[in-house]
């Protein structure tokens, strides 16, 4: 009785696995059909992105979209943008937030608590309800069609400043208690003491810093409209006519744009993985 007790539980428990690894499957092939679309179509005529029904596959693997792509829009260019805007972003993300959050965490001072309520609401707010000032501020300082205009939304980031938060909540007050004994003021403290020891999570918070900036699309359009001052997601839209669309040109071109930050995923997924798990540490 035993063992077919056993055996049923065992033959449960394989039924269970395969449905669960069916339904993964069949989940990653829906999330990965429009990429493979996307590269298959950077190679098909227009005639082949039309017909009705569908060509799955091109009937000549043609490079002419690749071509037209690099020669309607300034892709080096583009790539230098985007890698400062991403680069100066994640910079001052790790500078200002971690600070912040340092000080929100380990210090106290009047008004702590409706300080940190306000850069919280940010997250609930949109980013587009920020566009008008931020554009009048530049506009005032004479930064349109410049790299600090690109860079200036993400000067301080709300996000950075709760996800390091958390960070620095998990670590014990008696590394300050010892620091202190120590002779460290609270920037030694900081510096010496606990920047160090949030290393994990200042690489997670730079990989979600540098999607959100690679991703960021409305911006770069508002603020630079010079072709060669763009970010990628930006100069991407020149692709797009007014009328018709080149679709196998678009997607040549996305294809183009899109390979950095695949290979960043490639070299960085362990740390993309732990960001998304450490974000729902609890304070």
């Amino acid at each position: 009785m035993t063992l077919n007790s056993g055996i049923g539980q065992a033959s449960h428990s394989v039924m269970i696995k395969t449905v669960v690894y069916a339904a993964l499957a069949a989940g990653s092939v829906i999330m990965v059909f429009p990429f493979v679309w996307m590269v298959l179509t950077s190679f098909k005529t227009i005639s082949e992105t039309m017909r009705v029904p569908p060509v799955f596959f091109p009937s000549r693997w043609l490079l002419t979209s690749f071509t037209s792509a690099t020669s309607q829009v300034p892709f080096p260019r583009l790539y230098y943008n985007t890698a400062l805007l991403v680069i100066f972003r994640i910079i001052f993300a790790a500078i200002f937030s971690s600070a912040a959050a340092f000080a929100f965490a380990k210090l106290r001072f009047p008004g702590k608590a409706i300080c940190f309520t306000l850069i919280v609401s940010q997250l609930l707010m949109p980013s587009q309800i920020f566009i008008i000032p931020q554009y009048l501020m530049l506009a005032r300082l004479s930064l349109l069609n410049t790299i600090p205009a690109l860079v200036f939304p993400g000067l301080v980031s709300a996000f950075g400043v709760f996800f390091l938060r958390q960070a620095y909540m998990t670590l014990p007050a008696e590394l300050m208690e010892a620091a202190r004994l120590d002779g460290c003021n609270q920037g030694q403290t900081f510096v010496l003491i606990y920047l160090p020891l949030t290393k994990t999570f200042l690489a997670a918070l730079s990989v979600f810093t540098a999607v959100f900036a690679y991703t960021d699309l409305m911006w770069p359009l508002i603020v630079n409209t010079d072709l060669n001052m763009m970010t990628l997601s930006a100069g991407l839209s020149s692709l797009r006519g007014q009328f018709t669309t080149n679709f196998p040109v678009l997607m040549a071109g996305s294809l183009l744009a899109m390979w950095p930050m695949i290979l960043l995923y490639i070299f960085f997924q362990k740390h993309f993985v732990e960001g998304i798990a450490l974000t729902g540490t609890k304070a």
